[in-house]
């Protein structure tokens, strides 16, 4: 969620500003779905790219979007994601941030958005479209095309992202909420095919969920007509909670660590990696599923329970 308000007089005329034609608009719910380049934005609003393109740099600039240049058949093309599922907006010069009131601070990572990994065959991705790297190509999870995956899959090794933590200086974090749609990765799909998924926050394995198997046996609810029946359908969707006591598993205790051990306030990133370690008893790979893909539309989900010792005021500028 974006927050703004008169502490950011700045950042909220340009929201604002962004906000203010339908066509800018119209392009960020275009983007609510998937991930669109230049022309198809133009093809599907019926506009000038020259039109789209000029409202593509408003939005960029006031950071509603995000842009990659990727390559194309013919040079490059420019993509564009969208950054927020949600805008406030507080217009009252006091208490915007009230004490003892618990704020919710969420950020939706796309699976692909990843920032390093270690993968070893099997291994691939893929999208709404179609395979986006050859399969069993560990170099080619480092292509830029990674950004648009909507399945990936791994037999080993490690996929990590940084979320950024934006959220008010001062605030005190009473938990941190981690869920993703997840399973196994076996040739084809394998019911029983066990792997031990570890998550690390920080460095710090918060713990381990062991996967029964990577499951085939009916289509994913959200799969795309070209996905192969034999292929892996769908996860299971696993929600990690951090608090100040232990580390949840859905609703499980599954380790003793603590917020305290994370350190997420005091950097403006959170490191998260997923994968499995080299001496995990089951090396049975890890399927992550996107939006697009399996049983659950979500991506990766991080949700911020925090509260404020005290309220936070804006300056009032004579």
């Amino acid at each position: 969620m974006l927050e703004l308000g008169f502490n950011d007089p700045e950042r909220l005329v340009t929201v604002s500003h962004a906000l203010s034609t339908r066509s800018r608009v119209d392009i960020l719910r275009l983007l609510n779905s998937k991930n669109l380049n230049i022309i198809e934005i133009a093809e599907k609003l019926k506009l000038p790219v020259s039109t789209v393109a000029s409202n593509i740099k408003v939005l960029e600039a006031a950071e509603l979007i995000n842009t990659e240049l990727l390559p194309a058949s013919r040079g490059a093309m420019k993509v564009c994601s969208r950054n927020y599922d949600d805008i406030h907006i507080a217009l009252n010069l006091k208490n915007s941030v009230p004490k003892g009131v618990t704020h919710v601070y969420e950020v939706e990572m796309p699976i692909g958005h990843y920032s390093d990994c270690e993968v070893s065959p099997t291994c691939g991705m893929a999208n709404a479209d179609g395979y986006i790297i050859k399969e069993d190509e560990p170099a080619s999870f480092y292509h830029p095309k990674h950004v648009n995956a909507q399945i990936i899959w791994l037999r080993k090794g490690y996929l990590e992202y940084l979320l950024p933590m934006d959220i008010p200086a001062g605030a005190r974090i009473e938990s941190l909420g981690l869920s993703m749609e997840m399973c196994s990765e076996a040739p084809n799909y394998d019911h029983n095919w066990p792997s031990n998924i570890s998550v690390w926050v920080n460095g710090v394995e918060i713990g381990m969920w062991t996967s029964p198997g990577d499951f085939g046996d009916r289509r994913g609810k959200l799969n795309p007509n070209w996905w192969y029946d034999w292929a892996t359908q769908y996860g299971f969707l696993k929600t990690w909670r951090v608090d100040h006591e232990k580390t949840t598993l859905d609703m499980d205790k599954v380790s003793d660590v603590t917020l305290d051990h994370l350190r997420i306030n005091e950097s403006p990133k959170m490191r998260l990696r997923i994968g499995i370690k080299p001496d995990a008893v089951n090396q049975g790979g890890l399927n992550l599923f996107g939006r697009q893909f399996g049983d659950h539309e979500q991506n990766i989900m991080m949700q911020i329970k925090y509260t404020m010792d005290q309220d936070e005021e804006d300056p009032v500028v004579s």
